[in-house]
């Protein structure tokens, strides 16, 4: 079992001795998130850290989202509840990188290729993924890399 999912369980425990609802609600959603992705496929693996920090990033990602979606439609009672949930996985997340750290990662990136050409933007971007590992958004880091190659 991963540490992120240790780390949860162990924070429901004190969430149901607190009775804290809210808590118990969000940790068990993050729980069942794990699971499916471990069930996911053809047999059911135990997932690595790694992994289970993409499933938490890709719940966080999906609540930012939809509170934003909501926001532009005119619901921000739904709004509200996601941007919640949102802050309250962000807790289980690493520390995101600043702009200017992520800047100088995709500076150097970019300099370890001779010539670097926008042929050559998958792999950069995809080394700079490596390094930041869930810490910044892809999409962030694809402009970035662009901007760097332009």
């Amino acid at each position: 079992m991963g540490a992120h999912k240790d780390r949860l369980k162990a924070d429901l425990a004190a969430a149901l001795r607190a009775k804290d609802e809210i808590a118990k609600g969000n940790i068990r959603m993050l729980l069942a998130a794990i699971t499916n992705a471990e069930v996911a496929g053809a047999t059911a693996k135990q997932l690595s850290d790694d992994e289970e920090l993409a499933v938490l990033t890709k719940e966080h990602r999906q609540r930012k989202d939809s509170a934003q979606t909501y926001a532009e439609a005119g619901r921000p009672d739904l709004a509200e509840k996601e941007a919640a949930e949102a802050e309250f996985i962000a807790a289980y997340l690493p520390t995101p990188l600043t702009q200017e750290e992520l800047e100088a990662i995709v500076a150097e990136e970019v300099a370890a290729f001779d010539a670097p050409s926008m042929k050559q933007m998958g792999q950069i971007v995809k080394a700079v993924n490596a390094r930041v590992a869930g810490r910044a958004e892809g999409k962030t880091v694809a402009t970035l890399v662009r901007a760097a190659l332009a």
